[in-house]
């Protein structure tokens, strides 16, 4: 008896729900237990755990993944277009910015497409400590494009930003990562090595 009176529960619920359901029920002398769960439940519960899912690995991703262009390849285009040194990159407002230091102790910046490497846009800049960046970098064997590359693999993350550091008396290169967790650490990079080691200031 108590048996027809879950299966008449159920099928009743099945109608005014719209969907199947599934039922299990379990009868002893004196208590009795219903499991109902409707398919229709199951599976809104099932997308909406995989939207969230789905949501959270798109987050990582534009974190971890700025662009298919790299920092490295960034300085590449943009010294093909204006010839140079290459000072620092950043990955900024939706572009690759780079400054080259020019012939004639003059500043560019080139702006680069982080899907495609091509050039967006240069510009002529007024910056007046050439000779501290040419300083700097006497002597100097890493280049900006080494030292994005060197960063990235020490890392094993992406780097969004290079820069040169001529102040004081620890000169070289500072480069900025994500990891695929969107995780951001700094790193400087030796001029003359390439050797990467954490930034101490980032600790």
């Amino acid at each position: 008896m108590k048996r027809n009176i879950v299966i008449a529960v159920v099928t009743a619920a099945a109608l005014v729900g719209g969907g199947t359901a599934t039922a299990l029920a379990v009868a002893g002398d004196d208590d009795s237990a219903s499991v109902t769960r409707t398919d229709d439940d199951r599976d809104d519960r099932g997308e909406e755990r995989s939207d969230d899912r789905d949501g959270d690995d798109d987050g990582a991703v534009r974190a971890a993944a700025p662009g298919d262009v790299t920092a490295a390849e960034a300085i590449t285009a943009a010294l093909k277009h204006t010839p140079g040194t290459a000072v620092s990159a950043e990955l900024d407002d939706g572009s690759w910015e780079v400054d080259v230091l020019a012939e004639g102790d003059t500043w560019h910046t080139v702006r680069i497409a982080p899907d495609s490497g091509k050039v967006l846009g240069a510009q002529k800049d007024d910056e007046d400590d050439a000779a501290e960046v040419r300083a700097a970098l006497k002597g100097a064997s890493v280049t900006a494009e080494d030292a994005a590359k060197a960063a990235a693999a020490a890392a094993k993350g992406t780097v969004v930003s290079v820069d040169l550091d001529d102040d004081g008396g620890d000169k070289g290169w500072e480069a900025e990562t994500r990891a695929s967790g969107g995780d951001a650490r700094d790193w400087n990079v030796d001029l003359k090595t390439a050797s990467v080691t954490p930034d101490r200031d980032d600790d």
